[in-house]
């Protein structure tokens, strides 16, 4: 929430101010009480007002009578875990504090899935072949979905993950995704492109970026469709001091015969119609900035060949399953279940 001065009043306002302040709030009808130093002292619901009169209140008092004392904020520098903690509380505004306690940020948890401190790449430059002939005259990442393209929903779904630094790489038919989100400004991040000259595999593009600025480095396809909790994927990596996080989609295979377990010709057990559960590649990687020294500069090199590598080298790498939606948009029927999915989300 960028703009949050009509969530504050003055402690010494009157109740009738603010409920005046509330009625015009379009949604999350809390108020922040500033003391006469602009320090954030309260908070005032229309159920603060209604208990305060109960106990006797008037409208003739002010609204430092009326709001909460203890409320939750969190401090400058706060960690992913602790806005976890906080978003489970069920708390909707969320005001971020200085250390004199002037308000400098308020996110409404309604909308923000996490502040992750990473960047983020996303492989724009494939020809979609596959696709073809939708792709031969527009790039996959701009096939539209529900009214916008196929990547503008990946990027609005990471803002909402805290994340404001993309790169693009971009070769067949980039012109036109360069065009459609330019430098990002529009949607308040900042978004810079790589350009493959030649094709550079899917992870080749990360040598062509001088330097980032995170510690971590999110990686995606840019032809997935998926609700994938980036957090859960972040915390993953960063919980098990990985160098790699790979999320995964669990796949399983169910054999339709009793299976004996044997050694030589004994049958040492049996297992009954067994289900295996398998894990497969999705296409979302969270990277250690470590691990991109192993990358070679400008050359074709795909993710899969630095997974190999760390775990030749026994350096960890984790994965985390997606519990939600995942669909790889590679053939025609992959984008019309995409298509059929979007049909059902919410245009607020």
């Amino acid at each position: 929430m960028n703009d949050f001065s009509n969530h504050t009043i003055r402690k010494t306002a009157t109740v009738i101010e603010a409920l005046k302040q509330l009625n015009e709030l379009p949604t999350t009808l809390t108020l922040f009480v500033l003391d006469e130093a602009d320090r954030l002292v309260g908070t005032l619901t229309d159920g603060d007002i209604r208990r305060g009169f109960i106990k006797g209140l008037t409208t003739n008092n002010t609204v430092d009578e009326f709001m909460q004392r203890t409320f939750q904020v969190v401090r400058s520098g706060f960690s992913v875990s602790d806005f976890r903690q906080i978003k489970q509380k069920g708390i909707r505004l969320l005001p971020v504090v200085d250390n004199e306690g002037h308000i400098e940020k308020v996110y409404d948890l309604r909308l923000q899935q996490s502040i992750l401190p990473v960047s983020c790449m996303i492989m724009a430059g494939g020809r979609g072949e596959r696709l073809r002939p939708l792709t031969d005259t527009t790039p996959k990442p701009m096939l539209p979905l529900g009214g916008k393209p196929i990547i503008e929903h990946t990027i609005d779904r990471l803002i909402t993950y805290g994340i404001t630094t993309f790169y693009i790489s971009v070769k067949y038919l980039g012109q036109q995704i360069m065009d459609y989100l330019g430098d990002g400004s529009a949607k308040g991040v900042t978004i810079r492109y790589v350009c493959e000259e030649t094709p550079l595999g899917t992870a080749g593009a990360l040598s062509l970026v001088d330097s980032f600025e995170t510690d971590h480095i999110l990686l995606m396809n840019s032809d997935l469709f998926t609700n994938a909790d980036i957090e859960e994927l972040y915390l993953a990596a960063l919980e098990s001091e990985a160098w790699a996080a790979v999320a995964t989609v669990p796949y399983s295979t169910k054999i339709p015969y009793g299976i004996f377990t044997t050694t030589n010709q004994f049958i040492t057990g049996l297992k009954e119609k067994p289900v295996y559960t398998h894990y497969a590649n999705a296409g979302i990687y969270m990277i250690d900035k470590r691990a991109l020294h192993y990358l070679p500069k400008n050359q074709f090199y795909n993710i899969t060949d630095l997974l190999e590598d760390l775990l030749a080298k026994e350096l960890p790498v984790v994965h985390n399953p997606i519990v939600g939606y995942w669909i790889d948009i590679g053939q025609y029927q992959d984008y019309v279940n995409a298509q059929e999915i979007v049909k059902h989300f919410r245009h607020d």
